[in-house]
């Protein structure tokens, strides 16, 4: 329990590690005026393994999105590898998320949600006064049902999202693959991700992180401010 306090996951660090540089790497950096497919593949597949290696050792626990990471590196690559067409990038895209949101419903199932680990964590909240405060007002069996609400409501802006990758991908990506024409739509493609899906994406989980919130103050009896995490000196 100790341990795990003085050595808190740093959120920004592993989607950065495990999502923004494969993805970076494999659509700017792969290409034959850069490293080529197979290292290009090979360089997007060190940051999710490493980090992972980190997180294994300095934790002791398997990070999930590391994991996905990997897979989502793996199958990119290897697509691209095999000149793969647009069909089974689209299957990829809507595969990836489509796995999160299913990955967020069974962890209902283990001791750790998925749920917990990015909402409810003492990096954000204050989970010891939170967890006192059930205790003391006996609302725990409230809380559980508010987590697996909240979780409910993550996994289906996963399963939305998975969709409208999809469909995105079917639209924009036309051109015969590995060719400079199928590249740029792909280019074109991973530009519209963020005002068409991941934007979307990001007020469905905040509108689902305030919920959380105000469902913790009616719980607790604490105001916003007692249950987020504060620095006090």
């Amino acid at each position: 329990m100790a341990e795990a306090k003085t050595k808190p996951e740093n959120m920004l660090l592993n989607l950065v590690c495990n999502i923004v540089v494969p993805t970076v790497v494999l659509m700017k950096f792969s290409t034959d005026r850069w490293l080529g497919p197979l290292w290009g593949l090979v360089v997007a597949l060190i940051p999710p393994v490493g980090y992972g290696i980190y997180d294994l050792v300095t934790r002791k626990k398997t990070n999930f999105l590391s994991v996905l990471g990997f897979v989502s590196v793996l199958l990119s690559g290897g697509l691209g590898l095999l000149k793969a067409d647009g069909f089974w990038f689209a299957v990829k895209d809507a595969a990836v998320p489509s796995l999160i949101g299913i990955a967020v419903l069974v962890s209902l199932r283990t001791k750790t949600p998925l749920v917990h680990q990015l909402f409810f964590n003492d990096q954000i909240l204050d989970v010891a006064r939170v967890e006192a405060a059930l205790d003391e007002r006996g609302t725990r069996a409230g809380f559980a049902r508010l987590m697996r609400n909240a979780s409910i409501a993550l996994a289906l802006s996963f399963l939305v999202s998975a969709v409208l990758n999809f469909g995105l991908a079917r639209y924009i990506l036309k051109s015969p693959p590995a060719t400079p024409a199928f590249n740029e739509e792909l280019g074109k493609m991973h530009i519209l991700v963020w005002p068409v899906i991941v934007i979307p994406s990001m007020v469905v989980m905040m509108t689902v992180f305030w919920k959380l919130v105000s469902g913790l103050s009616k719980l607790t009896g604490l105001t916003t401010d007692e249950i987020f995490k504060t620095e006090k000196k």
